[in-house]
């Protein structure tokens, strides 16, 4: 199994702020690496590094694919374009953008504006436009923030039916540990700024043990929230 992406030693900082202190991780084909830490510690600032967005101070960041879907926080679609339109920005090919309405759900929405669609949908939208570039490398920066629970669950378990079938790498940000165990195969913990990375968790969990009713998906976050409440989170 290849690797994805390699980050040695990188640090950088704002002015004189150190934001990300010495971080060394790595991601391989297929893996599915989450990222849980507190406001500021420089999550989004690293995808803007690993997406050439950002610049940053010391140390490497090696990537070794080429296709990188980006799933914004908030869902960032061109309101004078309905949901077919905003998707055919990314990619031309109309048989592919019908595929992967259909797999999102969306099959009754594509000439809707966004302005008429619910929150989740929109996200749908945006996690659809990150899948029409086949990407080898999948980046979702806290994509559920601002959904309800129920819709948050039927989002994530459509990302899991998707990454099953194709086996895509996944690096994604959040604050919520269920998200983390639900949809990671390693959940990494880091400090506040300047931060660094404090413990990586495997979940070792099966596929059908990832519900958040699950007595050994449950035993799992209270022991990663125990390692959080008691560090410098």
């Amino acid at each position: 199994m290849g690797n994805v992406l390699i980050v040695s030693n990188l640090s950088t900082s704002f002015d004189k702020l150190l934001v990300i202190d010495n971080w060394n991780l790595q991601i391989k084909d297929g893996e599915r690496i989450v990222l849980v830490g507190p406001s500021g510690c420089g999550k989004t600032t690293f995808f803007r590094i690993i997406s050439g967005l950002e610049m940053y101070n010391t140390g490497k960041v090696d990537i070794f694919v080429e296709k990188i879907g980006y799933v914004f926080q908030e869902p960032r679609l061109l309101p004078w374009r309905n949901v077919f339109d905003n998707l055919k920005l990314i990619r031309e090919d109309e048989k592919k953008i019908n595929e992967i309405i259909n797999m999102m759900g969306l099959s009754s929405f594509k000439s809707i504006l966004p302005s008429k669609l619910s929150g989740g949908m929109k996200q749908r939208v945006n996690l659809a436009r990150a899948l029409l570039v086949e990407p080898q490398l999948l980046i979702m920066d806290e994509p559920f923030s601002s959904l309800d629970l129920k819709i948050k669950l039927s989002i994530m378990k459509d990302i899991k039916k998707l990454w099953l079938k194709d086996r895509f790498s996944m690096l994604m940000v959040t604050h919520d540990i269920k998200e983390a165990i639900f949809l990671a195969d390693k959940i990494i913990i880091l400090s506040n700024r300047p931060s660094k990375i404090l413990k990586t968790f495997e979940v070792k969990l099966r596929e059908e043990e990832r519900e958040i009713t699950d007595r050994k998906f449950l035993e799992l976050e209270s022991e990663i929230t125990k390692f959080v409440v008691s560090n410098n989170y």
